[in-house]
C-alpha cells in the first residue's frame, strides 16, 4: 500500500499536559519499539523536549483508541521542527504518517518547517513539500538528510 494515499484518518494534536497518562506512555512505547528496538538505535528518547510548552504531539489511534502513529513538533524559534515520526509496523501503509505531516503543514505552515529525514525517505518527504536543506549526516548509524518546507506566503485580504 502507498502510505501517501488519501484516507480518512483521525489525527490528534495535543500538548504534553493534554495527553492522558496512558496515551503518553503508549506514544513513548511506540517510539521505543520503532527506533530503539526495530531500528536498533539505543539512544535516550526521553530528552526533555516532549515537556516543553511549545511542543505538540501529533498522533493517530486505532479503532480501540490505542496510538499507532506519532510525531512531535518542536518550537525551535524561527522554525518548527518535526521529529520522532513513527508508525507501528502493523499500521504502516495506511497513510498515517502522511496524514500527520499534512496536519503539521496545515497548522504550522506559516513558519518554515524543518526535519532530519532518514535518507531513504527523502522522496517521500519531497512529495509533501519538503526540499533538501543541507548535507547528509549519520545519526545513530542511519544516514539522514536535513529538509525544509518553506513557509507559505501570508494570505492577503
Amino acid at each position: 500500500m502507498d502510505e501517501s494515499r488519501d484516507s480518512v484518518v483521525d489525527v490528534r494534536v495535543q500538548r504534553f499536559t493534554e495527553l492522558a497518562p496512558e496515551v503518553a506512555y503508549r506514544l513513548w512505547a511506540l517510539r521505543q519499539a520503532v527506533f530503539v528496538v526495530e531500528q536498533d538505535c539505543p539512544y535516550l528518547d526521553l530528552d526533555g523536549r516532549d515537556l516543553e510548552p511549545g511542543t505538540w504531539h501529533v498522533w493517530c489511534a486505532d479503532a480501540a483508541g490505542e496510538p499507532v502513529a506519532t510525531l512531535r513538533v518542536l518550537d525551535d524559534g524561527d522554525v518548527c521542527r518535526v521529529g520522532r515520526v513513527a508508525t507501528a509496523r502493523e499500521s504502516r501503509g495506511r497513510g498515517l504518517a502522511a496524514a500527520m505531516v499534512r496536519e503539521v503543514v496545515e497548522r504550522w505552515g506559516e513558519r518554515d518547517i524543518v526535519l532530519d529525514a532518514q535518507a531513504h525517505l527523502v522522496d517521500w518527504y519531497a512529495a509533501l513539500g519538503f526540499v533538501v536543506d543541507g548535507r547528509g549526516f549519520l545519526e545513530d548509524g542511519i544516514p539522514h538528510v536535513p529538509m525544509r518546507r518553506v513557509a507559505a506566503p501570508a494570505a492577503t485580504t
